[in-house]
């Protein structure tokens, strides 16, 4: 399998990096260089490589926490270069509130961007079935178990109102069960609810199974190299009915897991 070099969608993209270069202190070392990616509505887009090659830093200029030293950052089109509050973020931790109840977790930004409590409520609690989190509304964060509080912690960024939706090594903390389970139920919201979703991750068969398209980052920035893009792989979906255990068996699997490996020098 080759990789390849861009998208091969047509559409318009609803996020899209140009030629990004991102520093981490304003000029004088390089982190990553020429950065350019898109994510289509309804698509998963993982962002792989070494640890320390500046991930986190870009999904940090993609969400508009920090300005660029070039490029631009487009959603839909527009540019939101170093604009904050354009798309939803979601961390490796759930950073539940322990002392706030399930409902009031995840009506946190409708409550905070000024809806009065009870119409918070109200417009939440219907998507608690959808969300596979029927039963649990009145539920403290500590009574659940460690998928279910990723559950409402995607619930609360949803309800963010964001149809793009940056992921930082979500399922980490998970247990390895658990974590399957997890990326199958989110690719299958990601795709009911039109999400454009850019996650980074360093497991390699976590992202072979969960993006249409992933971009393999080379470099060291610590070492005065900085990061570029080294490929973009299209990764063969599974057909209908087909589970990611039996994906993983694949032909199509290992092989875009090879070219992956050798694209991060492994």
């Amino acid at each position: 399998m080759e990789a390849q070099t861009s998208s091969t969608s047509g559409a318009q993209p609803l996020l899209e990096a140009r030629d990004l270069t991102l520093s981490w202190d304003g000029g004088i070392h390089i982190v990553a260089q020429d950065i350019s990616l898109t994510v289509g509505s309804g698509e998963v887009v993982c962002l792989v490589g070494r640890s320390g090659c500046g991930k986190t830093t870009i999904l940090h200029a993609l969400s508009g926490l920090t300005q660029p030293l070039k490029g631009q950052v487009l959603l839909r089109g527009q540019d939101v270069t170093g604009q904050p509050g354009n798309v939803s973020y979601m961390l490796q931790k759930d950073l539940l509130i322990p002392s706030k109840r399930i409902i009031d977790n995840v009506c946190l930004p409708l409550v905070l961007g000024g809806m009065d409590k009870a119409e918070a409520r109200k417009k939440a609690e219907p998507l608690f079935e959808r969300f596979g989190l029927a039963g649990t509304e009145e539920s403290w964060p500590s009574e659940l178990s460690g998928g279910m509080r990723q559950r409402a912690a995607f619930l609360r960024t949803h309800l963010m109102g964001k149809d793009v939706v940056l992921l930082d090594e979500p399922f980490s903390a998970l247990d390895a069960l658990t974590r399957v389970d997890m990326r199958s139920w989110y690719c299958d919201m990601a795709h009911d609810l039109g999400m454009a979703t850019l996650a980074i991750t360093h497991d390699v068969d976590e992202a072979v199974t969960m993006a249409h398209r992933i971009y393999v980052l080379e470099g060291n920035p610590t070492a005065g190299v900085p990061s570029t893009v080294a490929g973009l792989i299209e990764v063969p979906r599974p057909g209908e009915g087909v589970s990611a255990a039996e994906f993983a068996l694949t032909d199509e699997f290992l092989e875009t897991k090879k070219e992956v490996l050798r694209l991060l020098g492994l």
